[in-house]
């Protein structure tokens, strides 16, 4: 059976002055999750936000929480993240030696632990942790800044990964991070992915819940 269709946008590309304000508007426009980049200026050339403003996300929405650490030494941070209010907690194979101990942690601390592919990382490198995880993110931008395009190779693994999980029955969910629009939302589902992170796909138009409601339709075409 098809998996139902997740948006989840990305607050990366939020008005952090509004940040609360934006989070509800995003609810009320039918996002499915708040994706929440986390970046450290080590594993990514960027620095963003920590735990003290997941918390103020948390207390703004009812949405899952999906929560992308970019961040060296996870094991260091999952449980600051778990505890500010994370429901869904995505650490790089990339960053941690010890992927699965990792993902452990995560799912003793009550969470969905989702395990994050950078684009060069082929399938097979977490090829014996997908039976631990909720959800694999599937990167189709190098990590670090947002706005980037798509890199087009990301469909093939896509298809790769959802073949790879009907053939042994995971019940595994297939997220895609990265210069996902409106215009490109729709091959990327039909290959098999079904939850969608866009940023300044949904905040650079006027009217999120017609952008989100646009890409539900596109999808379903």
């Amino acid at each position: 059976m098809p998996r139902p269709l997740r948006i989840a946008p990305s607050i990366l590309s939020a008005d952090f002055g509004r940040l609360a304000e934006e989070v509800r508007a995003l609810e009320r426009a039918g996002a499915d999750y708040i994706h929440v980049d986390v970046m450290d200026g080590h594993f990514v050339p960027n620095l963003t936000i920590g735990p003290v403003v997941i918390e103020a996300v948390r207390k703004a929405t009812t949405l899952p929480l999906d929560v992308h650490l970019m961040i060296e030494d996870a094991d260091r941070w999952v449980g600051e993240y778990a505890k500010s209010g994370a429901d869904l907690i995505g650490v790089h194979a990339e960053a941690c030696p010890h992927l699965h101990r990792t993902i452990g942690q995560i799912a003793s601390l009550g969470k969905k632990p989702v395990v994050v592919l950078n684009p060069h990382t082929p399938i097979e490198a977490v090829r014996w942790v997908l039976p631990d995880v909720a959800m694999v993110l599937i990167m189709s931008v190098n990590p670090g800044f947002g706005g980037q395009k798509f890199i087009p190779s990301a469909i093939g693994k896509i298809r790769e990964l959802r073949a790879l999980a009907d053939l042994h029955g995971w019940d595994l969910d297939i997220e895609v991070d990265g210069g996902v629009k409106l215009d490109n939302i729709a091959p990327v589902v039909a290959a098999g992915a079904n939850v969608v992170v866009s940023g300044s796909g949904i905040f650079g138009t006027p009217d999120y819940a017609a952008t989100i409601a646009a890409m539900r339709a596109r999808c379903a075409e």
